[in-house]
């Protein structure tokens, strides 16, 4: 198989996005920090990038659209990294445990 020509073809994209976000919903589902939590959060955030910028690529007429969808994620990501991490460190100073299992006293 020639791997050359894969990058030409928006599926290898596609497929890499797909595992992103599949990696991206496993670790949400999965993961029992705050912080691997908010690392898939960020996969998915990735996913949904490479998926923006691979339809802009091959199926845009104009260049700069999905470019700026991209742009705009990031800095959606950048601001929800910075929150989470603000609220990650106050909860930590409260119950000194970073475990979602942990924080579950604040339902009741």
């Amino acid at each position: 198989m020639n791997f050359t020509h894969l990058s030409d073809r928006p599926e290898a994209y596609f497929l890499v996005a797909a595992f992103l976000l599949a990696v991206g919903i496993y670790g949400l589902i999965r993961r029992r920090t705050l912080i691997g939590m908010l690392i898939a959060g960020e996969l998915i955030f990735g996913a949904a990038s490479l998926n923006i910028m691979t339809v802009n690529r091959f199926f845009s007429p104009d260049p700069a659209v999905g470019q700026i969808f991209v742009l705009f994620i990031m800095g959606l990501a950048a601001a929800e990294v910075a929150i989470a991490l603000s609220i990650i460190i106050a909860v930590y100073r409260n119950y000194r445990s970073i475990h979602s299992t942990d924080i579950s006293e604040l339902n009741s």
